[in-house]
């Protein structure tokens, strides 16, 4: 049986042999090193902004505390928002409120969790 193409040559060839291929392969490493390499090679690590930064020293209760509250609030805001649109847009609110509030039943819970181990702890 005669085959259409002819078998290719089996002389091994390097990818480098020319310049130009030589230059082309430098110029992906360097592609390649830009997106995927780490920042640790020469740019300074990334600051995060001040603006809305929680000191460090805040104690779990009251950062729980405020976690609570604000899901309060977002629970009351997605309530009245849903209470002026009309379906199916009303239900995906009521389905994001019951995700808030029970984000705001498991934050609760360990409020609760703190105030007992608090109390429990030897003075």
């Amino acid at each position: 049986m005669i085959k259409p193409t002819p078998n290719p040559p089996e002389t091994e060839t390097s990818p480098y042999e020319s310049l130009d291929s030589r230059k082309l392969h430098d110029a992906a490493e360097r592609a390649l090193d830009h997106y995927l390499k780490p920042n640790g090679s020469g740019q300074k690590p990334r600051t995060p902004s001040a603006m809305f930064q929680i000191v460090g020293d805040m104690d779990n209760e009251s950062l729980l505390a405020h976690a609570c509250e604000s899901l309060a609030s977002a629970s009351v805001m997605t309530s009245d928002i849903a209470a002026h649109v009309e379906s199916p847009q009303r239900h995906t609110i009521l389905a994001i409120a019951q995700i808030i509030m029970l984000a705001e039943l498991a934050v609760n819970r360990v409020l609760d969790n703190v105030e007992v181990a608090q109390s429990a702890a030897p003075s």
